[in-house]
Protein backbone atom coordinates (compact mmCIF):
# COMPACT_ATOMS: atom_id res chain seq x y z
CA UNK A 1 0.00 0.00 0.00
CA UNK A 2 1.46 3.55 -1.09
CA UNK A 3 1.94 5.88 1.90
CA UNK A 4 -0.31 8.85 1.96
CA UNK A 5 0.63 11.65 4.76
CA UNK A 6 -1.83 12.48 6.93
CA UNK A 7 -1.81 15.67 5.76
CA UNK A 8 -3.00 14.95 2.40
CA UNK A 9 -5.39 12.08 3.28
CA UNK A 10 -7.08 14.43 5.77
CA UNK A 11 -7.93 17.50 3.18
CA UNK A 12 -10.76 18.43 2.89
CA UNK A 13 -12.98 17.67 -0.51
CA UNK A 14 -16.18 20.31 0.29
CA UNK A 15 -15.75 23.90 1.52
CA UNK A 16 -17.82 23.01 4.49
CA UNK A 17 -15.08 21.02 5.68
CA UNK A 18 -12.76 23.72 5.14
CA UNK A 19 -11.25 25.01 8.58
CA UNK A 20 -11.02 28.79 9.40
CA UNK A 21 -11.37 31.51 6.50
CA UNK A 22 -14.91 32.52 7.08
CA UNK A 23 -14.73 35.76 5.67
CA UNK A 24 -14.26 34.63 2.13
CA UNK A 25 -15.37 30.89 2.50
CA UNK A 26 -18.44 31.61 5.07
CA UNK A 27 -21.96 31.34 4.01
CA UNK A 28 -22.06 34.81 2.31
CA UNK A 29 -18.15 35.16 1.55
CA UNK A 30 -17.43 36.54 -1.73
CA UNK A 31 -15.09 33.66 -2.73
CA UNK A 32 -17.59 30.61 -1.85
CA UNK A 33 -20.02 32.59 -4.31
CA UNK A 34 -17.27 32.53 -6.93
CA UNK A 35 -16.42 29.15 -6.65
CA UNK A 36 -20.55 28.41 -6.69
CA UNK A 37 -21.26 30.18 -9.47
CA UNK A 38 -19.26 28.25 -11.85
CA UNK A 39 -17.57 30.75 -13.42
CA UNK A 40 -14.30 30.94 -11.98
CA UNK A 41 -11.72 34.35 -12.97
CA UNK A 42 -8.12 34.41 -12.35
CA UNK A 43 -7.54 33.85 -8.91
CA UNK A 44 -4.71 34.78 -6.45
CA UNK A 45 -4.45 33.60 -2.84
CA UNK A 46 -2.30 34.89 -0.46
CA UNK A 47 -1.84 33.62 2.90
CA UNK A 48 0.56 31.66 5.42
CA UNK A 49 1.72 27.76 5.05
CA UNK A 50 -1.11 25.53 6.39
CA UNK A 51 -4.57 27.89 6.19
CA UNK A 52 -6.45 26.26 2.97
CA UNK A 53 -4.94 27.69 0.00
CA UNK A 54 -4.06 24.26 -1.78
CA UNK A 55 -7.27 22.42 -0.30
CA UNK A 56 -9.84 25.46 -1.73
CA UNK A 57 -7.69 25.30 -5.36
CA UNK A 58 -8.39 21.61 -5.12
CA UNK A 59 -12.12 21.79 -4.73
CA UNK A 60 -12.66 24.72 -7.63
CA UNK A 61 -10.81 22.07 -9.84
CA UNK A 62 -12.92 19.24 -9.09
CA UNK A 63 -15.97 21.70 -10.42
CA UNK A 64 -14.51 22.67 -13.31
CA UNK A 65 -14.11 20.57 -16.53
CA UNK A 66 -10.94 21.77 -17.39
CA UNK A 67 -7.85 19.75 -17.52
CA UNK A 68 -6.24 20.55 -14.32
CA UNK A 69 -2.15 21.42 -14.53
CA UNK A 70 -0.32 21.90 -11.48
CA UNK A 71 2.76 23.93 -11.37
CA UNK A 72 5.30 24.70 -8.37
CA UNK A 73 7.24 27.92 -8.85
CA UNK A 74 10.28 26.97 -6.95
CA UNK A 75 11.02 23.86 -9.36
CA UNK A 76 9.14 25.17 -12.81
CA UNK A 77 10.42 26.55 -15.62
CA UNK A 78 9.62 28.37 -19.21
CA UNK A 79 9.29 25.39 -20.38
CA UNK A 80 7.01 23.99 -18.68
CA UNK A 81 4.61 26.73 -18.97
CA UNK A 82 5.14 26.02 -23.16
CA UNK A 83 4.09 22.48 -22.17
CA UNK A 84 1.02 23.75 -21.08
CA UNK A 85 -0.22 26.28 -23.51
CA UNK A 86 1.13 23.59 -26.16
CA UNK A 87 -2.02 21.65 -25.27
CA UNK A 88 -4.48 24.88 -25.47
CA UNK A 89 -6.65 24.38 -28.11
CA UNK A 90 -5.87 20.92 -29.17
CA UNK A 91 -8.29 17.43 -28.13
CA UNK A 92 -6.44 17.55 -24.93
CA UNK A 93 -8.20 21.06 -23.98
CA UNK A 94 -9.77 22.40 -26.15
CA UNK A 95 -11.88 24.64 -23.92
CA UNK A 96 -8.39 25.67 -21.84
CA UNK A 97 -6.94 24.65 -19.33
CA UNK A 98 -7.03 25.53 -15.27
CA UNK A 99 -3.55 26.21 -13.80
CA UNK A 100 -2.75 26.07 -10.26
CA UNK A 101 0.75 27.58 -9.39
CA UNK A 102 1.67 26.97 -6.42
CA UNK A 103 4.74 29.76 -4.64
CA UNK A 104 4.31 32.33 -7.55
CA UNK A 105 6.44 34.76 -6.39
CA UNK A 106 9.02 32.41 -7.33
CA UNK A 107 8.29 32.80 -10.72
CA UNK A 108 10.76 35.78 -12.63
CA UNK A 109 8.90 38.79 -14.51
CA UNK A 110 9.20 36.95 -18.01
CA UNK A 111 7.67 33.03 -16.34
CA UNK A 112 4.55 34.85 -15.13
CA UNK A 113 4.66 37.11 -18.59
CA UNK A 114 4.26 33.98 -20.59
CA UNK A 115 0.78 33.29 -18.76
CA UNK A 116 -0.11 36.30 -19.95
CA UNK A 117 -1.80 36.13 -23.30
CA UNK A 118 -3.93 33.46 -22.36
CA UNK A 119 -4.76 34.37 -19.20
CA UNK A 120 -6.39 37.76 -20.99
CA UNK A 121 -8.19 35.35 -23.93
CA UNK A 122 -9.64 33.40 -20.92
CA UNK A 123 -7.67 29.94 -22.70
CA UNK A 124 -5.72 30.15 -19.28
CA UNK A 125 -7.76 30.05 -15.55
CA UNK A 126 -4.94 30.47 -13.22
CA UNK A 127 -5.03 30.13 -9.45
CA UNK A 128 -2.10 30.97 -8.00
CA UNK A 129 -1.17 30.95 -4.53
CA UNK A 130 1.77 32.75 -2.54
CA UNK A 131 2.95 33.19 0.74
CA UNK A 132 3.87 36.36 0.47
CA UNK A 133 2.41 39.59 -0.31
CA UNK A 134 1.28 39.40 -3.90
CA UNK A 135 1.31 43.05 -4.23
CA UNK A 136 5.00 43.27 -3.72
CA UNK A 137 5.55 39.63 -5.55
CA UNK A 138 3.72 39.61 -8.40
CA UNK A 139 4.03 41.05 -11.74
CA UNK A 140 1.12 43.78 -11.89
CA UNK A 141 0.03 42.76 -14.75
CA UNK A 142 -0.86 39.45 -13.55
CA UNK A 143 -1.81 41.42 -10.81
CA UNK A 144 -4.35 43.35 -12.81
CA UNK A 145 -6.35 40.03 -14.51
CA UNK A 146 -6.72 38.83 -10.94
CA UNK A 147 -8.40 38.91 -7.80
CA UNK A 148 -7.03 38.04 -4.74
CA UNK A 149 -8.29 36.76 -1.73
CA UNK A 150 -6.32 36.76 1.70
CA UNK A 151 -6.06 33.32 3.71
CA UNK A 152 -5.67 34.44 7.31
CA UNK A 153 -3.39 32.84 10.28
CA UNK A 154 -5.39 29.88 11.63
CA UNK A 155 -6.56 30.27 15.29
CA UNK A 156 -6.24 27.11 17.52
CA UNK A 157 -9.83 27.08 17.75
CA UNK A 158 -9.82 26.94 13.85
CA UNK A 159 -7.39 24.19 14.52
CA UNK A 160 -8.99 21.63 16.89
CA UNK A 161 -11.74 20.32 14.79
CA UNK A 162 -8.59 18.70 12.33
CA UNK A 163 -6.68 17.85 15.38
CA UNK A 164 -9.65 15.78 16.55
CA UNK A 165 -10.33 14.22 12.74
CA UNK A 166 -6.73 13.90 12.09
CA UNK A 167 -6.51 11.47 15.21
CA UNK A 168 -9.87 9.31 14.71
CA UNK A 169 -8.09 8.97 11.01
CA UNK A 170 -4.97 7.79 12.80
CA UNK A 171 -6.67 5.58 14.77
CA UNK A 172 -8.38 3.87 11.89
CA UNK A 173 -5.53 3.61 10.19
CA UNK A 174 -3.42 1.97 13.27
CA UNK A 175 -6.77 -0.23 13.92
CA UNK A 176 -6.21 1.04 17.70
CA UNK A 177 -7.99 2.80 20.20
CA UNK A 178 -5.90 6.10 20.95
CA UNK A 179 -6.12 7.33 24.32
CA UNK A 180 -4.62 11.34 24.77
CA UNK A 181 -3.74 12.78 27.66
CA UNK A 182 -5.80 15.68 28.88
CA UNK A 183 -4.60 19.09 27.25
CA UNK A 184 -2.96 17.01 24.26
CA UNK A 185 -5.54 17.97 21.28
CA UNK A 186 -5.70 21.68 22.40
CA UNK A 187 -1.92 21.60 22.74
CA UNK A 188 -1.15 20.79 18.86
CA UNK A 189 -3.82 22.79 17.99
CA UNK A 190 -2.34 26.05 19.20
CA UNK A 191 1.44 25.08 19.15
CA UNK A 192 1.18 24.21 15.45
CA UNK A 193 0.92 28.17 14.55
CA UNK A 194 -2.37 27.91 12.59
CA UNK A 195 -1.16 25.70 10.53
CA UNK A 196 -2.96 22.51 9.78
CA UNK A 197 -0.17 20.58 7.80
CA UNK A 198 2.23 21.20 11.01
CA UNK A 199 -0.60 20.08 13.10
CA UNK A 200 -1.19 17.18 11.26
CA UNK A 201 2.57 15.61 10.74
CA UNK A 202 2.63 16.21 14.67
CA UNK A 203 -0.08 14.18 14.91
CA UNK A 204 1.15 10.96 12.57
CA UNK A 205 4.03 11.46 14.18
CA UNK A 206 3.27 10.91 17.82
CA UNK A 207 0.90 7.94 17.04
CA UNK A 208 3.16 5.93 15.10
CA UNK A 209 5.18 6.36 18.01
CA UNK A 210 3.18 6.21 21.05
CA UNK A 211 3.24 3.80 23.61
CA UNK A 212 0.98 0.65 23.59
CA UNK A 213 -0.61 0.44 27.05
CA UNK A 214 -2.86 -3.01 26.42
CA UNK A 215 -5.09 -2.54 23.43
CA UNK A 216 -4.91 1.02 23.18
CA UNK A 217 -2.04 3.95 22.19
CA UNK A 218 -1.42 6.22 24.46
CA UNK A 219 -0.41 9.70 23.50
CA UNK A 220 1.34 11.98 26.30
CA UNK A 221 0.90 15.62 27.07
CA UNK A 222 4.95 15.86 27.18
CA UNK A 223 5.64 13.85 24.06
CA UNK A 224 3.43 16.63 22.19
CA UNK A 225 5.26 19.46 23.47
CA UNK A 226 8.47 18.10 22.44
CA UNK A 227 6.84 17.37 19.24
CA UNK A 228 5.04 20.77 18.62
CA UNK A 229 8.27 22.98 20.11
CA UNK A 230 8.86 25.63 18.13
CA UNK A 231 5.99 25.14 15.16
CA UNK A 232 3.77 28.09 16.81
CA UNK A 233 6.98 30.52 15.42
CA UNK A 234 6.16 31.54 12.07
CA UNK A 235 9.05 33.83 10.70
CA UNK A 236 11.24 34.03 7.76
CA UNK A 237 13.71 36.56 7.37
CA UNK A 238 13.56 37.04 3.98
CA UNK A 239 9.56 37.17 4.22
CA UNK A 240 6.46 38.78 5.22
CA UNK A 241 6.72 38.04 8.77
CA UNK A 242 10.01 39.68 9.24
CA UNK A 243 8.76 43.08 7.95
CA UNK A 244 5.47 42.37 10.33
CA UNK A 245 7.28 40.60 13.45
CA UNK A 246 9.80 44.33 13.50
CA UNK A 247 6.29 46.54 12.25
CA UNK A 248 4.67 45.37 15.36
CA UNK A 249 7.42 45.86 17.78
CA UNK A 250 8.11 49.23 16.72
CA UNK A 251 4.45 49.95 16.96
CA UNK A 252 4.09 48.66 20.47
CA UNK A 253 6.89 50.67 21.79
CA UNK A 254 5.55 53.88 19.96
CA UNK A 255 2.16 52.53 21.82
CA UNK A 256 3.83 52.65 25.31
CA UNK A 257 2.74 48.93 25.70
CA UNK A 258 5.48 47.01 27.57
CA UNK A 259 3.82 43.62 27.15
CA UNK A 260 3.27 43.53 23.67
CA UNK A 261 6.86 44.99 23.00
CA UNK A 262 8.30 42.40 24.91
CA UNK A 263 6.39 39.90 23.18
CA UNK A 264 7.32 40.88 19.81
CA UNK A 265 10.70 41.52 20.98
CA UNK A 266 10.75 37.47 22.70
CA UNK A 267 9.95 36.53 19.10
CA UNK A 268 12.54 38.33 17.01
CA UNK A 269 15.05 36.69 19.40
CA UNK A 270 13.00 32.98 19.34
CA UNK A 271 13.82 33.27 15.86
CA UNK A 272 17.67 34.12 16.63
CA UNK A 273 17.02 37.81 14.56
CA UNK A 274 18.65 40.01 16.93
CA UNK A 275 20.02 42.48 14.80
CA UNK A 276 15.97 43.09 13.37
CA UNK A 277 15.36 43.85 17.10
CA UNK A 278 18.34 46.26 18.05
CA UNK A 279 17.66 48.20 14.89
CA UNK A 280 13.54 48.67 15.71
CA UNK A 281 14.98 49.81 19.70
CA UNK A 282 17.84 52.64 18.23
CA UNK A 283 15.26 53.70 15.92
CA UNK A 284 12.29 53.96 18.28
CA UNK A 285 14.61 56.45 20.86
CA UNK A 286 14.53 58.48 18.30
CA UNK A 287 11.45 58.25 16.58
CA UNK A 288 9.27 57.62 19.24
CA UNK A 289 10.77 59.18 22.57
CA UNK A 290 12.83 61.86 21.17
CA UNK A 291 13.45 65.24 22.88
CA UNK A 292 10.36 64.22 25.55
CA UNK A 293 13.64 61.93 27.11
CA UNK A 294 16.58 62.52 24.73
CA UNK A 295 18.74 60.61 27.66
CA UNK A 296 16.81 57.40 26.24
CA UNK A 297 18.69 57.04 23.07
CA UNK A 298 22.07 56.84 25.15
CA UNK A 299 20.52 54.42 27.54
CA UNK A 300 19.22 51.99 24.66
CA UNK A 301 22.44 52.26 22.97
CA UNK A 302 24.59 51.20 26.24
CA UNK A 303 21.79 48.17 26.36
CA UNK A 304 22.38 47.32 22.99
CA UNK A 305 26.28 47.65 23.02
CA UNK A 306 25.64 45.22 26.62
CA UNK A 307 23.49 42.84 24.63
CA UNK A 308 26.07 42.31 21.67
CA UNK A 309 29.19 41.51 23.97
CA UNK A 310 26.65 38.99 25.90
CA UNK A 311 24.92 37.57 22.57
CA UNK A 312 21.95 35.44 23.18
CA UNK A 313 20.63 33.93 24.99
CA UNK A 314 21.67 36.41 27.42
CA UNK A 315 21.10 39.44 25.38
CA UNK A 316 17.25 38.97 26.20
CA UNK A 317 17.88 40.72 29.05
CA UNK A 318 19.51 44.42 28.46
CA UNK A 319 17.48 44.06 25.16
CA UNK A 320 14.07 43.86 27.12
CA UNK A 321 15.36 46.36 29.28
CA UNK A 322 15.54 48.86 26.45
CA UNK A 323 11.78 47.91 25.33
CA UNK A 324 10.84 48.87 28.69
CA UNK A 325 12.61 51.76 28.75
CA UNK A 326 11.15 52.85 25.73
CA UNK A 327 7.34 51.54 25.93
CA UNK A 328 6.58 52.97 29.00
CA UNK A 329 8.86 56.53 28.50
CA UNK A 330 7.21 59.82 27.61
CA UNK A 331 6.49 60.15 23.83
CA UNK A 332 7.63 62.98 21.01
CA UNK A 333 7.68 62.53 17.44
CA UNK A 334 8.91 66.12 17.41
CA UNK A 335 12.10 65.10 15.82
CA UNK A 336 10.48 62.90 13.02
CA UNK A 337 8.29 65.40 11.96
CA UNK A 338 10.78 68.25 12.16
CA UNK A 339 13.28 66.19 9.79
CA UNK A 340 10.53 64.56 7.48
CA UNK A 341 9.26 68.10 7.33
CA UNK A 342 12.89 69.66 6.28
CA UNK A 343 13.84 66.50 3.99
CA UNK A 344 10.28 67.33 2.17
CA UNK A 345 11.71 70.15 1.54
CA UNK A 346 14.76 69.65 0.38
CA UNK A 347 13.17 66.73 -2.21
CA UNK A 348 10.75 69.83 -3.71
CA UNK A 349 14.36 71.55 -4.76
CA UNK A 350 12.97 74.34 -2.09
CA UNK A 351 16.97 74.89 -0.83
CA UNK A 352 18.19 78.52 -1.93
CA UNK A 353 21.32 79.68 -1.10
CA UNK A 354 22.67 79.66 2.63
CA UNK A 355 22.87 83.11 4.48
CA UNK A 356 26.70 85.29 3.32
CA UNK A 357 27.10 85.30 7.30
CA UNK A 358 26.91 81.69 7.49
CA UNK A 359 29.41 80.16 4.83
CA UNK A 360 32.45 78.91 5.94
CA UNK A 361 35.18 81.03 7.00
CA UNK A 362 38.20 79.56 4.62
CA UNK A 363 36.56 81.70 2.00
CA UNK A 364 37.81 84.63 3.69
CA UNK A 365 41.18 85.41 5.98
CA UNK A 366 41.63 84.55 9.57
CA UNK A 367 39.58 86.88 11.86
CA UNK A 368 37.35 88.23 8.54
CA UNK A 369 33.99 86.71 10.48
CA UNK A 370 32.87 90.10 11.49
CA UNK A 371 33.39 91.52 7.98
CA UNK A 372 30.56 88.35 6.82
CA UNK A 373 28.14 89.74 9.14
CA UNK A 374 28.01 87.08 11.01
CA UNK A 375 26.86 87.67 14.76
CA UNK A 376 28.91 85.32 17.42
CA UNK A 377 25.99 84.22 19.80
CA UNK A 378 28.25 83.69 22.82
CA UNK A 379 29.35 87.78 22.55
CA UNK A 380 25.81 87.86 23.22
CA UNK A 381 23.61 88.27 26.75
CA UNK A 382 22.43 84.62 27.58
CA UNK A 383 24.09 83.35 24.53
CA UNK A 384 21.77 84.10 21.82
CA UNK A 385 20.99 86.74 19.64
CA UNK A 386 18.97 87.06 16.57
CA UNK A 387 19.44 87.00 13.17
CA UNK A 388 18.88 84.62 10.11
CA UNK A 389 20.24 80.92 9.49
CA UNK A 390 17.78 79.74 6.83
CA UNK A 391 18.31 80.85 3.03
CA UNK A 392 16.14 83.36 2.06
CA UNK A 393 13.55 80.93 0.44
CA UNK A 394 12.55 79.12 3.21
CA UNK A 395 13.37 81.82 6.16
CA UNK A 396 9.88 81.71 7.83
CA UNK A 397 9.66 77.78 7.85
CA UNK A 398 9.25 76.25 10.46
CA UNK A 399 9.88 72.60 10.87
CA UNK A 400 10.62 71.91 14.87
CA UNK A 401 7.57 72.18 17.03
CA UNK A 402 8.11 71.67 20.73
CA UNK A 403 6.26 68.69 22.03
CA UNK A 404 3.53 68.59 24.56
CA UNK A 405 5.43 67.09 27.06
CA UNK A 406 7.33 68.06 30.18
CA UNK A 407 11.05 68.03 28.83
CA UNK A 408 9.93 69.94 25.33
CA UNK A 409 7.90 72.57 27.18
CA UNK A 410 10.63 73.67 29.60
CA UNK A 411 12.74 73.86 26.57
CA UNK A 412 9.97 76.11 24.99
CA UNK A 413 9.60 78.40 28.15
CA UNK A 414 13.32 78.76 28.34
CA UNK A 415 13.36 80.11 24.64
CA UNK A 416 10.79 81.82 24.67
CA UNK A 417 12.08 83.84 28.17
CA UNK A 418 15.59 84.72 26.00
CA UNK A 419 14.16 85.20 22.69
CA UNK A 420 11.01 87.63 24.03
CA UNK A 421 14.04 89.25 26.33
CA UNK A 422 16.28 90.08 23.00
CA UNK A 423 13.50 91.50 20.83
CA UNK A 424 11.37 93.56 23.20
Amino acid sequence: MTYRPLADEIRPETLDEVVGQGHILGPDGLLRRIIDSGNIPNLVFYGPSGTGKTTVANIIAKRTNRPLHRLNATTASIADIKGIIGDIGTMLAPEGVLLYLDEIQYFNKKQQQSLLEFMENGKITLIASTTENPYFYVYNAVLSRSTVFEFKPLTAADVRPAVDRGVALMARRLESEVVCEEGVAEHIASACGGDVRKAMNAIELLLTSARREGAALRVTLDDARLVAQGSAMRYDRAGDDHYDIASALMKSLRGSDPDAALHYLARLLEAGDMITAIRRLLCSASEDVGMAYPQAALIVKALVDNAMQLGLPEARLPLAQAAVLLATAPKSNSVYLGIAGAMADVKKGKTGDYPRHLQNVHADSAGMEREQGYLYPHDYPRHWVEQQYLPDLLKHAHYYQYGDNKTEQAARRYWAEIKGEQTS
